[in-house]
């Protein structure tokens, strides 16, 4: 061993013994793997989905073996305790974020939570205010305090996960797919507040598959594959290699200037409907240069407002892009047009109601007012319902079945064709998912890209109208990325309405055929206050 903070020594590692959630196939997830990490570094873990990043950051935080429990041999130790000392032991030397932050959470509200940690190690009340103010100021986190963490999007609760782990100011920060859930600006923000724990001395490990926002404070880039370590490159020599070297690894693009240019030819930003106005959208006029503009769009909105809390009529038009204090939350959206055969990403920053927007097109929430109309009729949630399927952003809500092929069937119960028939269609899906080996798998033991892939197979399956995916790319490696948008072409062949909450500027550039800003220009949001 050296005085890294970080040092394992020829380990493997192989999940079994536990009926955790986690628990994996026989396979090693990790093979004599050997990493030395100085004090003070940035480290990037890439490779390929499952393979084996997650599991590091495991062993790293010192869930791996004593909550992760299976064979182990070789040695670790991590800021000087070895593997499989108490899990308490680590918490003040070792800040971890889990790849769904919602995991981590012990509080209904972010106040609450950032205070947590220090409440749990019994530090004087003056000191943890002292702390909280201090890190508040730090991170510029000031609009998530006094809110509740079930409201915040997806990029808010994940930037709040960072923040907490952080309280008790710990040597070595730990970050399973930090940017999966979040926005440009979000991501950019993200991107400052590593480099501000790099500047202070922290050892920040990050487990990741987008690449091109950590180039610049990454000091070096470890690439896995199927458990082992088959290259430790310093930034300037990984920055150096081709793009066909980087894709051959299954890694993402390390520069998005190309796929940003793309996307903002794609782009249409509408006018924020003041109330009672149209907003020029979906009104009628078609755009004659668009690919299927002589198709009559299926789903349109007409004086949409979306959101949740007290149903009220009318709203305060304020620009921000807050909640309201008491977790309510109303918008305005411009009014859509969408066609079959069309894949639409619908972009934005965090928080401007995007998913909102697509559970209230799916029907699991109800407009506050305006309407949607099918086929120029309009229609209740309950019919909306019954044509859509929604890929949720946390695909753990919706996997219910014993195995991956059960799961997969189960979106055929609604429709028509004999059992080897049906056999036959899943095992396509499984196939061009890249499901096979995986089939009889547990869904809840599976990766977190994997099981996006199963409840992306689930929609394939149910044939329905309109297709919804929520951020369907997060945690996904590029080949993974690829079949995703295979399979959106798929679904437009197939004259499905595909519409797509993305932050994934190379999905966006490459296999959609229209973005939408959600974003208004002012940035503009009705709230409740």
């Amino acid at each position: 061993m050296t005085d890294g903070i970080i040092e394992t020594e020829h380990v493997t590692f192989r999940y079994g013994g536990a009926s955790t959630a986690d628990t994996v196939a026989a396979s090693n997830a990790l093979h004599d793997v050997s990493l030395h990490v100085s004090p003070g570094e940035c480290v990037m873990l890439c490779g390929r989905s499952g393979c084996g990043k997650t599991s590091y950051t495991r062993l790293v935080n010192g869930l791996i073996p004593t909550f992760f429990s299976g064979s182990l041999t070789g040695e670790h130790h991590t800021a000087g305790l070895g593997a499989g000392a108490p899990i308490d032991a680590f918490t003040p030397l070792v800040g971890s974020v889990f790849q769904n932050p919602k995991t981590q959470y012990f509080n209904a509200d972010a106040t609450s939570e950032l205070a947590f940690p220090c409440e749990n190690m019994g530090m004087p009340s003056d000191e943890i205010r002292r702390r909280m103010a201090d890190t508040v100021h730090r991170f510029g986190i000031e609009q998530l305090l006094n809110r509740s963490v079930f409201r915040l999007s997806g990029g808010q609760k994940q930037r709040l996960a960072v923040v907490v782990a952080t309280m008790l100011h710990p040597p070595v920060m730990v970050l399973d797919e930090p940017t999966s859930n979040l926005d440009a600006r979000s991501i950019d923000e993200l991107h400052d507040m590593i480099a501000r724990l790099k500047r202070s001395g922290t050892t920040v490990l990050i487990a990741e598959h987008r690449l091109a926002w950590c180039r610049d404070i990454a000091d070096r880039f470890v690439v896995f594959e199927q458990g082992r370590v088959i290259g430790d490159y310093p930034a300037h020599d990984f920055l150096a290699l081709s793009p066909e070297t980087i894709a051959s690894m299954g890694l993402r693009a390390l520069d998005l200037c190309r796929y940003r240019t793309i996307v903002e030819a794609k782009r249409q930003r509408p006018q924020t409907r003041l109330e009672g106005t149209g907003n020029g959208m979906g009104d009628g006029t078609e755009d004659p240069e668009a690919e299927g503009a002589g198709t009559t769009p299926v789903l349109r909105t007409r004086m949409l407002r979306i959101g949740y809390g007290r149903r009220r009529g009318l709203g305060t038009l304020v620009r921000t892009n807050r909640r309201s204090s008491r977790g309510e939350f109303l918008r305005d959206v411009p009014d859509l047009a969408l066609r079959a055969g069309r894949v639409t990403a619908l972009m934005g920053a965090n928080g401007t109601g995007k998913s909102t927007l697509v559970r209230t097109l799916c029907g699991l929430l109800r407009p506050i007012c305006g309407s949607i109309l099918w086929n120029g009729k309009p229609v209740k949630a309950h019919t909306l319902t019954a044509k859509a399927f929604l890929v949720m952003q946390d695909v753990n809500y919706q996997l219910f079945a014993d195995s991956v092929r059960e799961e997969v069937m189960l979106g055929f119960a609604e429709t028509a064709g004999d059992d080897a028939t049906a056999r036959k269609r899943c095992d396509r899906i499984l196939h061009d998912l890249d499901l096979d080996a995986l089939a009889e798998r547990h869904p809840m033991s599976l990766s977190g890209g994997e099981k996006q892939r199963t409840a992306i197979a689930s929609a394939l399956m149910c044939g329905k109208e309109l297709i919804v995916l929520d951020e369907p790319t997060s945690g996904l490696d590029r080949f993974h990325m690829r079949q995703v948008g295979l399979l959106l072409q798929r679904l437009k062949r197939d004259g499905r309405i595909v519409v797509v909450v993305t932050h994934d500027e190379e999905l966006a550039a490459d296999w959609c055929d229209d973005v939408i800003d959600l974003d208004p220009p002012t940035d503009d949001v009705i709230i409740a206050e």
